[in-house]
């Protein structure tokens, strides 16, 4: 071992002094220097390649799955369980409510009320079927402080034929009106002058209709209807109307106009003036088109037209074009909850003399009759549901109606009265340029499907250009209406109203004046409450109690016309097949 260690130590030393020699040697030949080598960059990229998903295999073999085989060693086992058979829960059915074609009722009450009607309906096939009904209602009046006859009737009779087929379905109807009144509202001024002239308040009307429908399926023609009324009373009047409607759809560049087509023929006359003893003649034809665009984008809806409308009147010769906008709009702001609406429409609205005696039976026998120009009606609103069973709806208008017919009572005729609606007991018809503002909201309610409510109320405030007033239009009106069904027998509802105050105008035909005289009179607001009770006995037979006029007001609805106080009526209705 110490010898390899002594050759090891001299191999080294030998060595060492071997480089040190070389070194002395280099140094004393080669200059020292610094020397810059430069050269471009040039870089290059590598081919890539890519991964393959499934890499080939260089074995010499290569081994498959072997495939696995389950099995299961069962062997029966004996057990006692037996399943019991399922049963249906029990699910308490509303017994389903037997419906009738038919049903009489007839009532009887205070102030010697009847009331009758009788509704029917016959199928003849399973496309075809017949109907009619008849209507009565009657009172021998009997308010109190009154020196003329208040009595009044009202009665109806109406016959129909349908037919529904596959492609249309179409209806025809005619029926006949007969209905009585008495001009009983004399101011307590006349009673006396009235009452020594024995004037006969009494006034009749009757009415004779016929008219028919049609509606197709899958055609540019949606419907069509027309209509024929004889309207006249027992002072010489008559008015003869027939208007013909149709809706279409008009294709135009793949896109669908809607439109309403309509034709109005008016021609009526009175035997006389009010004030002279000449003959009253009125009539118009007049033809009108409305079309709309209807646009739908997501939550808007958007219907863009307007109302083309030719009026000629027969009496002057005169004719005059008119048109209106046609638009509306709906927007969904939060799905069924609030959606809002609003519009700007117009229209030329036929006046008639069966139209001014339905609302107000107090009229005389010598209008002036005259379409109402409508300028616009611009309306806005939000309505919707505030919840499963509650509806809401909000708005305000603006209307601008040129020559709007207002209720106004005659002139008194104290010089020489003529005729028995003379005396300040009848009303005549005035026009006047009319802008309406109004606000309006309503809330309806289903509680159940027995139990319904609704309440309306409605604020309106008139400009007028030529008339002091906007005559007996109210500036408030409300409503609220009620249904209950108790129980399977047991059925009630109300009705409530509120109109706010009217204007009216006496006005006395002065002696020795050259102007009348006259005075304006303020009609009081006044609230008429309705309610009824009633009785199934079975599902064809009810009877039934209603109570008008609850609180016992005798207001007047037109001036110096009380109405009757508290009235009550009790009857039955039975239903019925053939």
């Amino acid at each position: 071992m110490r010898k390899h260690i002594k050759n090891i130590l001299t191999v080294a030393i030998t060595l060492s002094v071997a480089v040190s020699f070389s070194q002395d040697k280099i140094n004393d030949t080669i200059n020292t220097g610094v020397i810059d080598v430069v050269k471009p960059y040039a870089p290059t990229i590598s081919d890539a390649f890519k991964v393959k998903e499934i890499p080939s295999l260089e074995d010499e073999t290569t081994e498959t799955k072997k495939a696995i085989k389950y099995n299961i060693f069962s062997f029966p086992v004996a057990s006692t369980f037996t399943p019991a058979k399922g049963k249906a829960a029990i699910v308490e059915k509303r017994k389903p409510i037997k419906l009738f074609d038919n049903y009489a009722t007839l009532g009887v009450g205070t102030y010697t009320t009847i009331l009758g009607e009788v509704y029917l309906n016959h199928a003849i096939s399973r496309t075809e079927s017949v109907g009619g009904y008849v209507s009565h209602h009657s009172s021998q009046g009997g308010i109190e402080d009154l020196s003329f006859d208040d009595n009044f009737s009202n009665s109806k009779i109406n016959v129909n034929y349908s037919s529904r087929l596959r492609d249309l379905a179409w209806n025809v109807e005619g029926g006949f009106i007969h209905q009585s009144y008495n001009w009983y509202g004399v101011p307590q001024s006349q009673i006396a002058a009235a009452t020594t002239d024995g004037i006969d308040v009494g006034h009749s009307f009757f009415s004779a209709h016929f008219g028919g429908d049609i509606t197709f399926e899958d055609t540019y023609i949606n419907s069509g209807s027309f209509f024929f009324r004889r309207f006249g009373d027992n002072q010489g009047s008559g008015e003869n109307r027939f208007t013909a409607k149709a809706k279409v759809d008009l294709p135009i560049r793949d896109v669908e106009i809607s439109t309403d087509i309509r034709f109005d023929y008016l021609g009526g006359t009175f035997d006389r003036a009010y004030l002279t003893n000449t003959e009253l003649n009125y009539g118009n034809f007049q033809v009108g088109i409305s079309s709309a665009y209807e646009m739908k984008q997501d939550d808007l809806t958007v219907n863009l037209g307007a109302s083309l409308f030719y009026l000629n009147d027969n009496e002057s010769g005169e004719s005059k074009i008119y048109i209106y906008p046609n638009v509306t709009a709906t927007y969904r702001l939060v799905n069924d909850i609030l959606i809002a609406y609003g519009g700007i429409e117009g229209d030329l609205i036929q006046n008639s003399y069966y139209d001014f005696a339905t609302e107000n039976p107090f009229v005389s026998p010598t209008l002036v009759v005259a379409p109402t120009d409508q300028l616009y009606n611009a309306y806005i609103g939000l309505k919707g549901k505030l919840s499963s069973n509650m509806s809401y709806n909000v708005s305000g208008l603006y209307i601008a109606d040129r020559s709007k017919a207002l209720y106004k009572t005659n002139i008194i005729r104290n010089l020489i009265p003529e005729n028995d609606y003379d005396y300040g007991n009848s009303f005549g018809i005035v026009y006047d340029d009319v802008d309406t503002f109004g606000v309006a909201g309503e809330i309806n309610v289903d509680v159940n499907r027995n139990f319904k409510l609704g309440l309306k109320a409605e604020y309106f405030s008139y400009s007028t250009e030529d008339e002091a007033e906007a005559w007996n239009l109210p500036d408030i009106k409300g409503s609220l209406f009620l249904d209950y069904q108790i129980n399977e027998h047991w059925f009630a509802g109300a009705n409530l109203f509120y109109v706010g105050e009217r204007k009216d105008q006496l006005v006395l035909e002065g002696s020795l004046l050259p102007d009348p005289l006259s005075e304006t009179v303020v009609l009081d607001s006044y609230f008429d409450a309705n309610a009824h009770l009633g009785y199934h006995i079975n599902d064809q037979l009810s009877v039934f109690a209603k109570a008008n006029n609850i609180n016992n007001q005798a207001y007047q609805r037109w001036q110096s016309f009380p109405v009757q106080s508290i009235q009550f009526l009790a009857g039955a209705t039975y239903k019925f097949d053939f």
